[in-house]
Parts: structure tokens; C-alpha cells; sequence
């Protein structure tokens, strides 16, 4: 339960506003000032409402600010109140100047009350909510979250479609770069909490030291530094979902908090006492082996039971070769939009070397590759020279790859580019066996454009009409 604390000469005060707030709060009655500061200092109030004459029978010069602060060292976080009469309503917006939330004005009405508590309530996650992106995703029809042409993939799908619907705990399970950010909002979206905050917790980016503060908050004055009440990402989470990225780096204490709001949905801002609840939906992802780090004594058994509800094992990219060409469309599109070329398409040596390799990095290795090639590319399609050699096995590497050092660099650079470019006219050419039409679609030029190129590579269209390029 959560307690108010009411300091009046009047007693009906505090039936007003106990009427006003329901059965939430208990509401409890202080006459005086002192009796007022000796109940802040046995118990914790989330708000205290407090007549404004019982202020200025201890600050006679009207230094609210002194008086004020005597409730506020006590208790840091608490939200003071002033009532007054109408008169004094220049004294009330004084009190919110020094300290105070909010004021109400005689006769006390139980609407309002509700009302200021409340708006005292939004105004603390707002608040909170601007010290970090509210990461909400809406779907943007990136084809890694949305189908694929591999069979493990599309059963981590068919997992992703069963458990989304659900309250259930998931575990995503994969290595770094696999995309279990994407698939942890692909649950989301399809959940019935897709209206409500996707909240981004990456634990191991988060220093040992604020990790509790991020997760689960903090009241004022909790530690040195924490000059206000700071909500937690799981107070922010409710009514949505919560993923926490790399969840076996947490420490022994933060999983222990993590444990109990997975098994009664409570939880404490360091400082509080007061349990807070939270129906935030918890979507875990790890890259080691937590049940190996169990054993190990690193991460709590009970906790990885908790979590382990549903596990979904998301399969590295050198399992699901089949979906690279797509990601690498995905990615183009992306990169043309963003900057102002338009590079159409991707080398075959270049695709036929993703196809063997490793692939460590998984995904976001892939994207990082065709980012740097996109910036170093001068053609209209991802050439070899623009990526890292060891993607090419040495012996299998292009003629373009051989340099002539007795060229300068510009006469070196236009060589390739011209090269390369009648290369690819060639294939595009032989691809639609001399289709003009087709073949300038293809390259995203218009035929006229195409006929210039042709005439400057001495390409004849009737060359391809077999479909290979002599």
C-alpha cells in the first residue's frame, strides 16, 4: 500500500481527500507541524498534503524554502502538497518555487485531488522518460524480421507467432549480430502490448555501479549523486515490454531483483521501500551458455529457470546463406535512401563470396561491410576493390584486382571504373540476352542513358542475344 500523509487542524480535510483517492493510499492525519515531521521520520509518504498556515507558523518571514527543506531531508522523494484559501493563492505558487508539487485550494474538492495526484505521477515518468529513447518500433517491413528463405529461421518464426500472443517469458539464444534485438520486437509488435512502450535494456552496456538504478530506479537521495527520483526501465515498461540484451552480464544483486519481479511482479527503487508493481513483459537474450554459467556459479539457477520459460534459438548467418541476397537488397535500399547515390546492385564474385564466408559477426557484420563498400564504390554496383580481401579466397579473385603501379591514381582509378562498369553492362546485357528495356531496369538507368554506354564500351546488344557475352 501506499501512505499520504495529511497536516491540518481540520480533520475533514483528510476525509476529502482519503475520498478522493480510494482504497489505493491510507491516508493519515497529522494536526501539527512537528507531529507531522516526527510521522516523516518512522514512515515513508509518497505525498504529503499540508496546510500552508502550518508553514508559516514556523517561518513568520515566509521562507518557505527553509521550511520546506526540514521535510524534504527527511524524505527526499516525497511530493509535497500546499492547501490554502483563495487568499492566499500568491503564498500557494510561492511554495512551488521552493520545493512543493503542487497546491490546492479551500474547500477541498476529491476531484482534484485525484486530479493533482495523478498529474503528479504522469509528470514523474515524463520526466523520467526524457533521460532516455523510448525505443517504440513500429513494423518498417525489414525483410530479417519478416520472412526468410531458410527452414531454421522460418521455425524461429513459427516459435515467435505461438508465444507471442502470450504472457509468457521468452529467452533468445544466439550469437552477437544475429538480430535478437529485431526478434524481440517482432514479439512485441505481435503481442496485444504492441500499443504500449518496447523498452531497450542493453545490461552489458550499463556499468556495474547503475545498473539497479537503470532497471529498477532510484529514490532522492538514495546515493551520492541522485539528486532526484529517477524511474526505472521496468516502471516505464508497464503495459509493454521490457528486452534485456545480455542478460548473463548482470550482477548477483541486480538478479536477485530481476527474480522477484519475475515471481510476483514487484519490485524497489533503490532507497524505497514501498514495493512497486510492474506487468512489463520480460524478453531476455544472451550470446554465452547461461546453463553452463550456472554451473559455473556466475548466474542464479532459479533465475535462469525463470527465464528459460520459452527459449527460442536464433541460427547465426552462415546457417542461412539464402537469406544474404535479400538482406543485402534490404541494406542498398536503405543506404540509396540515405545518401545520394544509387548503387543498383552487388558484384556475383562479391555474392559468391558471401556465400562461404564465416560470417562471425552474423548480421550486423554483413551490414557494416556493405556500408564501408557503399562509401568506397565509384560504379553502379558493389565491386570486388570495395571490400576487404580476405572476404576472397586469393586464387579465386578478379583480373580487375591486379593494379598497374606505373599508372598515377586518378588514371588507375578511371581504369577500374571503366572496367568494371563494361563488365557489368555485359552481364546486365547478357542476363536479359540484349533486352535494352529490360536491361536499363535493371541498372536503374533510362535506355538512352544505357545506349550512351554502350556506344563508349563498344557494346553491340546483338552480342547477347545467346545470353553470353563475347
Amino acid at each position: 500500500m501506499k501512505y499520504i500523509l495529511v497536516a491540518s487542524h481540520n480533520k475533514a480535510d483528510r476525509d476529502l481527500i482519503r475520498s478522493g483517492l480510494g482504497t489505493e493510499y491510507i491516508v493519515e492525519l497529522a494536526v501539527n507541524k512537528n507531529t507531522c515531521l516526527d510521522k516523516f521520520k518512522k514512515k515513508r509518504y509518497e505525498f504529503l498534503f499540508i496546510d500552508i498556515l502550518l508553514l508559516l507558523d514556523s517561518s513568520p518571514q515566509k521562507n518557505y524554502s527553509l521550511v520546506l527543506q526540514q521535510f524534504l531531508e527527511v524524505f527526499p522523494a516525497a511530493q509535497i502538497i500546499t492547501m490554502s484559501s483563495q487568499e492566499m493563492i500568491r503564498d500557494a505558487v510561492m511554495t512551488l518555487k521552493a520545493g512543493a508539487s503542487n497546491y490546492l485550494t479551500y474547500p477541498i474538492n476529491p476531484v482534484e485531488v485525484r486530479h493533482v495526484v495523478e498529474s503528479i505521477r504522469e509528470f514523474l515518468i515524463v520526466n523520467s522518460e526524457l533521460t532516455y529513447h523510448r525505443d517504440k518500433v513500429r513494423q518498417n517491413g525489414s525483410p530479417e524480421i519478416i520472412s526468410s528463405n531458410n527452414p531454421l529461421m522460418n521455425q524461429v518464426f513459427k516459435k515467435i507467432s505461438s508465444v507471442a500472443p502470450t504472457k509468457s517469458t521468452v529467452l533468445l539464444i544466439g550469437e552477437t549480430g544475429t538480430g535478437k534485438n529485431l526478434m524481440a520486437k517482432r514479439i512485441h509488435l505481435q503481442s496485444n502490448r504492441r500499443e504500449g512502450p518496447f523498452i531497450n535494456v542493453h545490461c552489458g552496456a550499463i556499468p556495474d555501479t547503475l545498473l539497479e538504478s537503470e532497471m529498477f530506479g532510484h529514490e532522492k537521495g538514495a546515493f551520492t549523486g541522485a539528486v532526484r527520483r529517477k524511474l526505472g526501465k521496468f516502471e516505464i515498461a508497464r503495459g509493454g515490454t521490457i528486452f534485456l540484451d545480455e542478460i548473463g552480464t548482470i550482477t548477483p544483486s541486480a538478479q536477485i531483483k530481476l527474480l522477484q519481479i519475475l515471481q510476483d511482479g514487484t519490485l524497489q527503487r533503490l532507497g524505497g521501500e514501498e514495493p512497486i508493481e510492474t506487468n512489463a513483459r520480460v524478453i531476455a537474450a544472451t550470446n554465452i551458455d547461461l546453463k553452463e554459467s550456472c554451473e559455473q556459479g556466475q548466474f542464479r539457477k532459479d533465475l535462469y529457470y525463470r527465464l528459460n520459460v520459452f527459449p527460442i534459438e536464433i541460427p547465426p548467418l552462415r546457417d542461412r546463406t539464402e537469406d544474404i541476397p535479400v538482406l543485402v537488397d534490404e541494406f542498398l535500399q536503405k543506404m540509396n535512401q540515405k545518401y545520394a547515390k544509387k548503387i543498383a546492385g552487388i558484384h556475383p564474385e562479391v555474392m559468391n563470396a558471401f556465400q562461404i564466408y564465416p560470417w562471425h559477426g552474423n548480421i550486423r557484420e554483413l551490414e557494416n561491410l556493405i556500408e564501408r563498400a557503399y562509401i568506397l564504390e565509384v560504379s553502379l554496383i558493389l565491386c570486388p576493390d570495395s571490400f576487404p580481401q580476405e572476404l576472397f579466397p586469393s586464387e579465386k579473385r578478379s583480373p580487375l584486382n591486379v593494379v598497374d603501379a606505373s599508372r598515377n591514381l586518378a588514371d588507375t582509378r578511371r581504369y577500374v571504373l571503366e572496367q568494371t562498369e563494361k563488365k557489368y553492362l555485359a552481364e546486365v546485357l547478357s542476363m536479359h540476352r540484349g533486352c535494352i528495356k529490360d536491361s536499363a531496369f535493371t541498372a536503374g538507368i533510362t535506355t538512352r542513358q544505357l545506349h550512351k554506354l554502350m556506344k563508349k564500351h563498344n557494346l553491340n546488344k546483338e552480342t547477347f542475344k545467346s545470353g553470353k557475352p563475347r
